[in-house]
């Protein structure tokens, strides 16, 4: 097994590429410019198509095209960026497009810095654009994880026939971690038979539509969307469980702060401290019947939020555990990180309240 030393921006691009995506478009806006200047390089060399657009409202709608053709392409952009893309993210949901959108999220709202964020949660989790859709969200902690699940959301795009986002924030960009590529194999190339490539040999062409003026017609497609996304609910939900028997306390934390939620689990179970973490690995589908269930499991067991923003996926934790009384929250914002120090604090401050 060799492991390669790669930037997380980088590194994501080598998971797309086994993943068989042959197209990007892109616009730059830190901290994930490295995404462009990698796949520029890359996707010549692997007989695909690198496009840097003039706004990321072209780039959207280009994602949109090649998908539909089915072509496995990809973009990534920041936090304001992804803004720009919501319309079209709506669009590919309400047409059935496949696609796969990493968004290295920043300091917000508005243009706010190029620190790292989690701010962008709601916008990813309950459909950033117009209408009645879900789409999968993954949030990676590490940058094997960041090309790991940038790998695997092509092959769940395509099943869905849905676009799939890589939440990650702007630490898990820019830091460098070993990679192993084994696990990942290359994918085949092949066409969808839904994508829209011309006739060749069929009586009616493909086509793919988001427009549909009947009332009753659109209902018939939102009813449709939903059955298949609660199918995917089901089939793609991932978590993680660390230390969590006997837990007085359970932090729940993604992305960059689940780190951080590691390593004071550690050291405060070392001290005889009892401290869990959930980390949930799919934003959406959320693990809320997991936090219901450790709520019920100890009368007396408090969790511990931990977000880069001031408290969004709070509120997806205070819906699963369904006792606002045993929910904490702890945040910062503006790119500023949260600290092993100040995590411990709460733990403490937790422990002199119950």
């Amino acid at each position: 097994m060799v492991k390669y030393l790669m930037k997380g921006n980088e590194a994501l691009c080598e998971g797309a590429i086994r993943a068989g995506c042959r197209a990007y478009f892109g616009y730059p806006i830190t901290p994930q410019n490295e995404v462009c200047e990698y796949m520029a390089r890359r996707m010549h060399e692997v007989n695909g198509i690198f496009l840097q657009t003039e706004s990321e409202i072209a780039t959207v709608n280009m994602l949109l095209g090649a998908n539909a053709a089915g072509v496995r392409a990809m973009t990534s952009s920041s936090s304001p960026g992804i803004s720009l893309m919501q319309e079209g993210i709506s669009y590919m949901a309400g047409s059935e497009t496949p696609a796969v959108i990493v968004n290295i999220m920043r300091g917000s709202p508005g243009l706010g810095n190029i620190a790292p964020a989690q701010g962008d949660y709601f916008q990813a989790t309950k459909g950033g654009g117009n209408g009645d859709y879900w789409e999968v969200v993954y949030g990676p902690s590490s940058v094997q994880e960041l090309t790991l699940y940038t790998y695997k959301a092509f092959d769940v795009a395509v099943k869905y026939r849905n676009p799939v986002i890589i939440l990650a924030d702007g630490v898990l960009g820019q830091m460098m971690e070993p990679v192993d590529f084994d696990i990942m194999p290359e994918i085949p190339l092949t066409t969808p038979e839904w994508a829209t490539i011309g006739m060749r040999g069929r009586k009616t062409p493909n086509i793919i539509n988001s427009i549909y003026l009947q009332p009753e017609a659109l209902e018939e497609r939102c009813l449709h969307n939903q059955a298949k996304m609660m199918k995917a609910h089901d089939e793609v939900l991932e978590y993680e469980e660390y230390m969590l028997d006997g837990a007085d306390i359970v932090i729940v934390a993604y992305g960059v702060c689940a780190r951080v939620g590691r390593s004071v689990t550690q050291s405060l179970r070392s001290k005889g401290i009892k401290v869990g973490m959930l980390r949930p690995i799919t934003l959406w589908p959320f693990p809320e019947m997991q936090l219901r269930n450790l709520a019920r499991e100890k009368n007396d067991r408090h969790f511990l939020v931990l977000e880069l923003s001031g408290g969004q996926m709070l509120e997806d934790v205070r819906l699963g555990v369904q006792d606002d009384v045993k929910v904490h929250f702890y945040g910062r914002m503006g790119g500023v990180l949260i600290t092993r120090e100040e995590v411990s604090e709460q733990v403490n401050s937790i422990l002199k309240r119950r």
